[in-house]
């Protein structure tokens, strides 16, 4: 998985590419197929008998996208080559019941719920990363600033904490957003209507998510889109907590400061022209990936206000793009920002010469004669405060 303007992307493969999606598509066609067996509306042998068929289906990827144009969407093609490579009779019951929509939507959940997990996997090992950081510094003086100005003195291990305070959070918002990921399931309008002749819907409906291992929210959502922008929300508060550390390190790695720095790794972080620099690439590149996700959300948002009718007419295909971005971009940068952490070089001794230099400012607000060590107030009590909440996947705990 290859992008020029989007390097790292490589990190994101499998993510929400296009073969991703049609084996994702097709795995719902199939697990439609075998929930209407397990309701006894189809005969389990001929459900099987289309699982082996869609497995075998070489999909031809460009084709599929050409005439997804004239369908308006890509669920048309997929149902339509199933049906040929399945052949009569069982063609017929390929996709019966169910509308596009309710095949597009549960295949992007479910690439949703694999990218959220592969999130979910980096923002822990940036956890445990950073908890060590918090707990080796505790003690380790160095400037605090506010308004980019300096204040009084803190820790690194404070600053550290509280990069893990926002990956924690965000990491609470990924695991709320895997627990209530639903199927989507209503057929032509939202009634199921078509199921209704041969079998209890909501039976259907049920049997279908746990097939896929999703929720039945008791009700179809093709108009109400909370759980595409539940999945956004996630995904940008994970992308802004990475920017916010990214953002840090990138601030205290320039040379008149000099705090931390980028581990080195061979070929990275060079200039084209100047053989001297190190740039912190990684750190860069996650600040411009917190950079680009709200604005993606946005159109989560704006696509859930403008769906109208019983199915959308436009709305709903404006998600799609936005959507594909923010998981891409998510993956990309939680990796990047556990390596960056995982090699975070920090330079105790450049913090120390700052605060001894600075050091009759950073006390001003004491009024007293103090030493920098004396006045950092609650830091390590609020370090530990942080480092409580680590899960128990992120400190080694049962």
């Amino acid at each position: 998985m290859t992008d020029l303007l989007s390097p790292g992307l490589h990190r994101a493969a499998g993510v929400a590419d296009d073969a991703s999606l049609v084996t994702a598509m097709l795995r719902v066609e199939v697990a439609w197929l075998r929930a209407l067996a397990e309701v006894g509306a189809v005969d389990p042998e001929d459900a099987e008998t289309v699982a082996v068929a869609a497995g075998d289906w070489q999909v031809d990827l460009a084709a599929l996208g050409a005439a997804g144009e004239d369908t308006g969407n890509p669920v048309l093609p997929v149902v339509s080559g199933l049906r040929e490579v399945v052949g009569q009779p069982l063609a017929l019951l390929v996709h019966r019941g169910l509308t596009s929509q309710d095949v597009l939507d549960t295949a992007l959940v479910l690439l949703s719920r694999d990218a959220l997990a592969r999130t979910r996997g980096d923002l822990l090992a940036t956890a445990q990363g950073l908890a060590a950081l918090a707990d080796q510094h505790r003690a380790s003086l160095m400037v605090g600033r506010t308004l980019t100005q300096h204040a009084v003195p803190i820790t690194f291990g404070l600053k550290a904490a509280q990069w893990l305070s926002g990956v924690l959070d965000a990491l609470e918002r990924v695991d709320r957003a895997l627990d209530q990921l639903p199927v989507q399931c209503g057929g032509a309008a939202g009634t199921l209507s078509l199921v209704a002749e041969t079998t209890d819907p909501s039976r259907a409906a049920a049997a279908f998510a746990h097939e896929l291992g999703l929720r039945w929210r008791g009700v179809p959502w093709h108009t109400n889109r909370a759980p595409v922008t539940a999945i956004g929300d996630a995904l940008v508060a994970t992308t802004g907590a990475c920017g916010v550390l990214a953002s840090d390190v990138a601030l205290l790695a320039r040379p008149e400061i000099g705090e931390v720095r980028e581990g080195q790794v061979a070929g990275r972080g060079g200039s084209s022209t100047m053989p001297h620099k190190q740039n912190p690439v990684l750190a860069v590149l996650v600040r411009a990936a917190s950079l680009q996700t709200p604005q993606l959300l946005a159109q989560l948002h704006l696509a859930a206000a403008q769906a109208v009718d019983e199915r959308p007419d436009g709305a709903w295909h404006s998600e799609w793009p936005s959507l594909r971005r923010l998981l891409e971009v998510t993956v990309t940068a939680t990796s990047q920002t556990a390596e960056l952490v995982s090699l975070l070089e920090v330079d105790t001794a450049a913090m120390k010469s700052r605060v001894d230099a600075a050091s009759e400012d950073l006390l001003a607000e004491s009024g007293r004669a103090t030493a920098a060590e004396d006045y950092l107030g609650a830091a390590s009590v609020f370090v530990d405060a942080v480092l409580e909440r680590l899960p128990s996947e992120g400190n080694g705990h049962a």
